[in-house]
């Protein structure tokens, strides 16, 4: 109805009309200034944050070992087959990587990607400024992929007792295993690097080259996120990223943001 009045209007202005409805004859756009005309023109609106609603939606994965929540953030096509896992923080002590993931989780979907965002995996050694989870486990010796005894409970790099024996290990399997990622970033600190962590070492040098931090190879270790994914998901890259010491500065929390859209494209 609205877009043929709107044609009515547009043919008042041209010669070869003669309008023989004498109401119709003097209308213009303003006319149609109505409540419907109101709701068509808005209709655009609502259905772009629809789509915006849709393409980004909050997900509960689990607890941790104090009953603190684990989330993520779902950004873009859940149909798509490119998916990125990002990981702010696994060690409580190397936090810089939670602002970066949370200003990913406010940007725009990248077309024809699905980006799953944890800014948070260990958020009781967050709230203890320690690298541990809240039994003392360092999570990143705590994946089954040559998992061995390290330490004991106390020491930084403390195994667990056994392969995923934490709550916070179980739900990053969980959840790789679910949406099986192309590929997958941790950020740590402090070493300022992209390490060589044994998955396609093509889309870590691009990401050193897009970063900016040289790319080095600072393993093996056991038990890891990284080796696990590999080894469990041959035809995926897990890796990681070391950022600077200290909060980010918003350069290169800009950055490090763009380095990772660009790995979604």
């Amino acid at each position: 109805m609205t877009a043929a009045a709107t044609g009515h209007n547009e043919s008042l202005s041209s010669p070869y009309h003669h309008e023989r409805v004498p109401a119709l004859a003097h209308q213009t756009h303003g006319d149609f200034r109505h409540a419907s005309k109101q709701i068509y023109r808005r209709r655009p609106v609502r259905l772009r944050h629809a789509e915006a609603a849709l393409a980004r939606r909050r997900v509960r994965l689990g607890r941790s070992v104090l009953g603190r929540p684990i989330e993520a953030v779902e950004l873009g096509d859940p149909r798509a087959t490119r998916r990125l896992l990002v990981v702010g923080s696994i060690h409580g002590d190397e936090t810089a990587g939670i602002a970066l993931v949370e200003r990913l989780g406010l940007s725009d979907p990248v077309p024809g990607a699905d980006m799953w965002l944890v800014d948070e995996l260990n958020p009781d050694g967050v709230a203890a400024h320690r690298r541990q989870n809240a039994r003392g486990v360092d999570l990143n010796r705590n994946f089954p992929w040559h998992w061995r005894l390290v330490g004991r409970k106390g020491d930084q790099q403390y195994s667990g007792p056994r392969p995923l024996s934490e709550p916070e290990t179980r739900i990053a399997r969980r959840l790789i295993r679910r949406v099986r990622p192309t590929i997958t970033i941790w950020f740590h600190q402090p070493l300022a690097l992209v390490d060589r962590s044994g998955g396609n070492v093509a889309i870590e040098r691009r990401f050193a080259r897009l970063t900016g931090l040289p790319l080095r190879h600072i393993g093996p270790y056991p038990g890891t996120a990284t080796g696990w994914q590999n080894h469990r998901l041959p035809h995926t890259t897990a890796f990681v990223v070391e950022l600077p010491p200290g909060p980010l500065t918003k350069r290169r929390r800009e950055r490090y943001g763009r380095a990772v859209i660009r790995l979604a494209r």
